[in-house]
């Protein structure tokens, strides 16, 4: 029988340790096998990456076990984006092509077959988005993917969970862990099961765990911008982007289109052409907010410890390719915020699923990845840890 400690007077099944995606995720997961679950969160609401990304479930250019992941993923947003009154909706991305190696990579891509795209000229990709880059040559549309709006939807996932009977312990630190006890900042929890997704900040609680993966931040330069168009001053103004959008730098990143034959002719066009580009690791995209703002980036750095400083001639190059893309003068682009993302990053890995513990499992989503994968990987973390 379960002890009555510190923290509440309920016994649970199981406790997660993060109010992100990936620690929601896990909670949503067990509400649906009928667990009883508490959240410890250290701060009063979300703050990390999973607010501060783009909102792209980015289900086609993943591969392995993220594809599986990402698939199941995609369906389980959908259904929580109605029970918890959020937008999510699966509007699809246009890849748009504006070399003929992106073009190449797109038809290797859409003939492996592994997810759905359709390959589109120019005009087809006008079609679909409002770019007017004088060099695009056409695009893929990718139909499986999905958008929800990032700054919305871990909240509202959040109090729908509360109201479903999950137990929040917001402001609440973790200090320790034992077999079926948390110790925390306001007393212990027990629980049979303990799930522990804090994200980068993996090493305050198991450094050594983190060091031997080689868990390290990366970190992101992000911007929102008005939309371009008439009186795009004002928020709602401006043009409409239904799907995300990515570009040929978006497909050096993703493991979906690493197999293409023609990826190592475009990696060398962008060695040869634009390696200012590669220094800051850009993967050139954006996706557009309900109130029509456009979230534009990014960039990545990785390290153990990040100085605080953001180079704004970063953010120079960024709002550049962003205007080129769109085909308006860099100056029409209205910054309203920027801000640094966060994420965890590993070598040769996307996913750190470890047990330090009986009954308990670290998981952390080491690659930009976790809006597009994590609803797939709690239902498989769960699945072992509670048969």
């Amino acid at each position: 029988m379960l002890g009555r400690m510190g923290l509440g007077s309920e016994p649970v099944d199981l406790v997660v340790v993060g109010a992100g995606i990936v620690g929601l995720a896990h909670a949503a997961e067990g509400v649906r096998r009928g667990l009883r679950v508490a959240v410890v969160e250290r701060d009063e609401f979300a703050r990390g990456a999973s607010v501060r990304n783009f909102g792209h479930g980015c289900v086609s250019g993943q591969a392995g076990a993220a594809f599986g992941y990402a698939k199941a993923a995609r369906e389980r947003w959908l259904e929580l984006g109605r029970l918890a009154g959020f937008w999510a909706e699966p509007t699809g991305t246009v890849v748009a092509a504006r070399s003929e190696e992106e073009l190449a990579v797109l038809a290797e891509f859409a003939a492996a077959g592994a997810a759905p795209a359709e390959l589109l000229d120019a005009d087809g990709v006008r079609a679909r988005v409002p770019l007017r880059a004088k060099t695009l040559l056409g695009g893929a549309w990718l139909p499986w993917d999905i958008r929800v709006d990032p700054r919305e939807a871990v909240g509202a996932l959040a109090r729908w969970l509360a109201s479903v009977g999950v137990t929040f312990h917001w402001r609440t630190a973790v200090t320790g862990l034992e077999p079926g006890v948390l110790r925390t900042s306001r007393g212990d929890l027990a629980a049979p099961a303990i799930v522990l997704a804090t994200g980068h900040d993996l090493d305050w609680l198991f450094p050594e765990l983190a060091e031997r993966a080689g868990v390290r931040r990366c970190a992101l330069q992000m911007l929102r911008v008005a939309t371009p168009g008439p009186a795009a001053r004002a928020p709602g103004d401006g043009e409409r982007f239904g799907p995300g959008v990515l570009t040929g730098l978006s497909l050096l990143r993703y493991a979906g289109f690493a197999g293409c034959p023609s990826l190592p002719a475009l990696r060398a066009r962008f060695e040869r052409e634009r390696p200012d580009l590669l220094a800051v690791d850009m993967n050139l995209m954006f996706t557009q907010l309900p109130d029509g703002d456009l979230i534009i980036g990014d960039t990545h750095e990785t390290a153990v410890t990040h100085l605080p400083f953001q180079a704004e001639t970063v953010d120079d190059l960024v709002l550049a390719e962003t205007a080129d893309l769109l085909g308006v003068p860099a100056a029409d682009l209205v910054v309203r915020e920027r801000w640094r993302g966060y994420y965890a990053s590993a070598p040769g890995r996307e996913f750190l699923v470890a047990a330090p513990l009986p009954g308990a499992r670290v998981v952390t989503v080491t690659t930009g990845i976790g809006m597009t994968t994590s609803h797939g990987l709690a239902a498989e973390v769960l699945a072992d840890l509670i048969p």
